[in-house]
């Protein structure tokens, strides 16, 4: 009798505290989904500090460590004094780079946002030696599309998106920051080559004609910057970056007008505008992108995955050996979580954060 009773209370502490939420199959694979964190606000961006350290954002202004063994969070001291946290924008994207904790984030401008790129220092748990690197010419009246995420290639340059502001002309406007991708060095100066230095234009503009890119990354391997963004009504864009090129919006777009089916725009393609590598119709209002590693998951090497906002799901792009795309997949549905970011740990697995406060872990079944 106490034999059973210690089984069938085994039994429940076990489901009392399992932490896999889903077990699924993708085209290719079978994978589980695990829950690590939980309780928080939007988490806005993630990044790993060393095998077993994540760092994340909520766009209300906190940061924290998650412990991804032991799965505790611990809090940090020392954010911003001059965040605003307005409509889309807060805290956003974090990467480690160089001891350096790079953030972006929306910095109160006589009560109104500018995407601000700023760097710290981690000192046991306190966020240290704060210094804004680029705050962008890119204020408005509005509370949309602020961007933003950061991405490093090999040559150490620094590259971070803004949004256009929700404001259109912006994204062919090249005296605004709005709606660009710029590039910088790490201390925050202006590369000589960039394409708009001694040119109309402002100097730390890498691409332009961009909505509302919230992805960005760089595949050190393929040596491509990929940069994924909302369209308006359908239209969502994937989008390789090349140096000094225009991207089309608002002249060039696959979307439609919220109030009616007018499209946005001149039209789907242009000459001088570069065309999308992958566009999505109807929207799926994507949030973060990254090229895949292969380590835990070898089917899905070089493959691109996304979170989706509206469509609620993780979104696989699988791109042949060109880099065209041949197939996309649409993971986690049945949980219906609107996915913010998706980071790779060291070790291959795959993390996503939610905007209900979840961080997840997806692992080989």
């Amino acid at each position: 009798m106490k034999k059973t009773i210690f089984v069938i209370l085994f039994i429940c502490t076990q489901l009392l505290y399992s932490k896999v939420i889903l077990e699924s199959k993708s085209e290719d694979v079978s994978f589980k989904v695990e829950l690590v964190a939980q309780g928080f606000g939007v988490i806005w961006g993630m990044d790993f500090l060393d095998k077993n350290r994540l760092i994340f954002t909520e766009k209300s202004g906190k940061v924290s460590l998650l412990d991804t063994n032991s799965l505790k969070v611990t809090s940090l001291i020392g954010t911003p004094k001059d965040l605003l946290v307005l409509g889309q924008g807060g805290l956003m994207d974090v990467k480690l780079k160089n001891k350096w904790l790079y953030f972006t984030y929306v910095k109160d401008v006589r009560g109104r946002g500018a995407t601000t790129l700023t760097r710290a220092r981690l000192q046991g748990t306190r966020l240290v030696d704060w210094e804004d690197l680029h705050v962008s010419k890119s204020v408005t009246s509005t509370g949309y599309h602020f961007g933003s995420r950061i991405a490093f290639d090999e040559n150490g340059y620094l590259f971070y998106s803004i949004g256009d502001r929700g404001v259109r002309p912006n994204g062919q406007d090249i005296n605004t920051h709005a709606g660009s991708i710029l590039r910088l060095h790490v201390d925050g100066t202006v590369p000589k080559d960039n394409p708009f230095v001694n040119k109309d234009g402002l100097d730390e503009i890498y691409s332009f004609g961009h909505r509302n890119p919230q992805g960005l990354f760089y595949d050190k391997y393929n040596k491509k910057l990929y940069a994924i963004e909302h369209g308006p009504r359908g239209g969502d864009e994937i989008n390789v970056i090349k140096k000094g090129a225009n991207y089309g919006w608002p002249i060039i777009s696959h979307g439609k007008e919220y109030g009616g089916p007018n499209a946005v725009g001149e039209g789907t393609h242009k000459e001088g505008v570069e065309d999308a590598l992958k566009v999505y119709i109807p929207s799926i209002a994507p949030s973060s992108i990254i090229v895949y590693s292969g380590k835990k998951f070898p089917q899905w090497k070089g493959d691109l995955f996304s979170g989706a906002l509206k469509l609620k799901h993780l979104n696989r792009i699988v791109l042949d050996d060109q880099g065209a795309v041949v197939k996309e997949e649409r993971l986690l549905e049945k949980l219906r979580y609107r996915i913010r970011d998706v980071k790779e740990s060291q070790n291959g697995d795959i993390y996503v954060s939610t905007d209900n406060g979840l961080i997840l872990r997806i692992t080989p079944m």
